[in-house]
């Protein structure tokens, strides 16, 4: 294996890896400035305020890109082994 290849390679797993975490992230990011808008408007300081919701959106992002999440590690995966296979 050349040092082309270990850079493909390793690109295409940061690439699998930002497909796959980016739109969690993105969904916490959006409800946490969501609520620390709400919070900044209310004068309302409660630290904890945030977790509950941010997790709940998470989760259902996680749930409904489940299968999207599923299909690029698979293919990630099956990049690996071809060049496992292959030598």
């Amino acid at each position: 294996m050349t040092g082309a290849e270990v850079l493909d390679i390793a690109r295409e797993g940061i690439w699998t890896l930002l497909k796959v975490s980016g739109p969690l992230m993105l969904a916490g990011l959006g409800v946490g400035v969501a609520i620390a808008l709400v919070q900044a408007l209310t004068q309302i300081q409660e630290m904890t305020l945030v977790f509950v919701p941010k997790i709940f959106v998470i989760f259902l992002t996680m749930l409904l890109l489940l299968p999207f999440m599923a299909q690029s590690l698979e293919t990630y995966m099956m990049l690996i082994m071809d060049h496992v296979v292959n030598g």
